[in-house]
């Protein structure tokens, strides 16, 4: 039965351009911003998130203010559209 459904998706599916490597070009504007975040920390900081040795407990504070400061830049959009 798993053979059965295994083929038929692949089968029926297009195969990839093999002779040409596409890039996705969202994924790569995102591991761009990625980087430049972590340049910028390393600058403000002087270390990296591999070298930071807080607590999980601090780890989970810091996760919790980025949170509350997505809520409220959700707001604001929110009212900038009304």
């Amino acid at each position: 039965m798993a053979e059965i459904f295994y083929t038929e998706i692949y089968t029926t599916t297009k195969p990839l351009n093999q002779n040409k490597m596409q890039k996705d070009e969202i994924v790569e504007k995102v591991i761009n911003e990625f980087r430049a975040r972590s340049e910028r920390g390393i600058e403000k900081y002087g270390t990296t998130l591999q070298e930071n040795e807080l607590s999980p407990l601090e780890w989970l504070k810091h996760l919790q203010e980025e949170l509350m400061d997505a809520v409220l830049y959700i707001e604001k959009v929110k009212q900038i559209n009304k």
